[in-house]
């Protein structure tokens, strides 16, 4: 058997992501199946993203200051980066990212389906 430490270490790996801060997103799977948005936050270490408008959750927030209110909030919620696909601004459709190395040696993102550089 390995270690308690071993295995908390292997876990907390951090992975390669296909989506960025600021990218447009199309939710593939989940009860907001289908929504568009944009990426407000993504973790690596967790591989999840938080998408604006999409996995809206109520917090019980509690008063902490004297004038603060206390109350429910609706807010984002993180979701896994596999259950979002990247939109390509060029032919508006949800894509896979392949990509390119330009002429002048740099990697680049680009759409599966149309070619465009994201």
């Amino acid at each position: 058997m390995f270690k308690k430490s071993y295995n908390r270490a292997f876990n907390l790996k951090k992975k390669k992501m296909h989506i960025k801060t600021g990218d447009n997103v199309l939710v593939l799977s989940g009860k907001d199946k289908g929504k568009q948005g944009k990426v407000l936050a993504v973790s690596p270490k967790e591989n999840k993203v938080i998408v604006e408008g999409v996995a809206i959750v109520s917090k019980h927030t509690k008063a902490r200051k004297a004038g603060q209110e206390g109350g429910i909030i609706k807010t984002e919620s993180a979701m896994y980066a596999s259950k979002v696909q990247l939109v390509c601004s060029h032919c508006g459709k949800g894509t896979r990212v392949a990509h390119k190395i330009m002429e002048d040696g740099k990697k680049k993102r680009s759409c599966k389906k149309c070619g465009e550089v994201l």
